[in-house]
């Protein structure tokens, strides 16, 4: 999800600060995987110096007569002493010898020796990713661990493209769940109010989506993101016309009032 944050031409894009990354991607062990060859381009990250290099490990602050020397070194093909990487999902953070992988991107080489940690985490991190998207990637992991709608409703892939939609959705069930108990008069288990959301309210919205064909007004984004914006949408509507808005209308409307284009569908 890179694109959402796009990097500007002339703007460094800085190396992902692995104590940032860190403290929002839960750890749950790690494992030291000795003497390894890493190949370079997944060597996204510093521990220390993020501010030093860009995602590219070019210096930001000029070339050095170090790198100058480890770059001749390099093409003379002398052995370097293996760096020490962190890893974390598939990026790569270096601990110690930032120029050694600068000398080695400079001159084209693809793999570095190198000594690597890894911290366990079932966080995706990649090394494309942006801070924005590894928040983005550690918010649907606690929003599957907390509603487990992946094996509830296997093959339920829900995508945003901002961050704190999984926020959201959390709080649309945990409404849910209480409306269906003031009905039912009883306590609705939490599974179950999971599955009736995603059945009776999330589905039947995306569903719409597809009917009236108002994704094609908001390039870029997801059904997720069009349920949280929409269902607003469909509240205000009903407070102001009554309950007869139906789906199709209150995503008719909102793609009229905030898309690019109209939309294709007509529902």
């Amino acid at each position: 999800m890179s694109a959402l944050h796009p990097h500007v031409p002339g703007e460094p894009s800085f190396l992902l600060p692995f104590d940032w990354v860190k403290q929002h991607v839960p750890i749950h062990g790690w494992k030291y995987w000795g003497l390894q060859e890493v190949e370079l381009a997944k060597v996204a990250g510093s521990l220390n110096r993020y501010r030093d290099f860009d995602r590219a490990f070019l210096p930001l602050r000029g070339w050095t007569d170090r790198l100058r020397k480890l770059e001749r070194a390099w093409r003379r093909g002398e052995t370097f002493p293996p760096v020490q990487l962190y890893k974390l999902g598939e990026a790569y953070f270096v601990v110690d010898g930032h120029h050694r992988v600068a000398a080695a991107r400079r001159q084209g080489g693809r793999y570095i020796d190198a000594e690597v940690f890894e911290f366990l985490t079932e966080v995706p991190v990649s090394p494309s990713d942006s801070t924005a998207d590894i928040l983005l990637k550690a918010e649907q992991v606690q929003f599957l661990r907390v509603t487990q709608l992946d094996k509830l409703r296997p093959g339920s892939a829900i995508q945003f493209t901002e961050i704190g939609g999984y926020r959201k959705l959390l709080e649309h069930i945990d409404v849910h769940r209480y409306f269906r108990g003031l009905e039912e008069q009883r306590e609705i288990p939490y599974e179950e109010a999971v599955v009736s959301w995603y059945d009776r309210v999330y589905t039947p919205l995306v569903e719409a989506f597809r009917r009236t064909g108002i994704l094609t007004a908001f390039p870029g984004r997801t059904p997720a993101d069009l349920y949280v914006w929409v269902s607003e949408h469909l509240h205000y509507l009903r407070e102001r016309w009554g309950p007869q808005v139906d789906l199709d209308r209150a995503a008719r409307d909102f793609a009229a009032r905030f898309g690019i284009r109209a939309p294709s569908g007509k529902g």
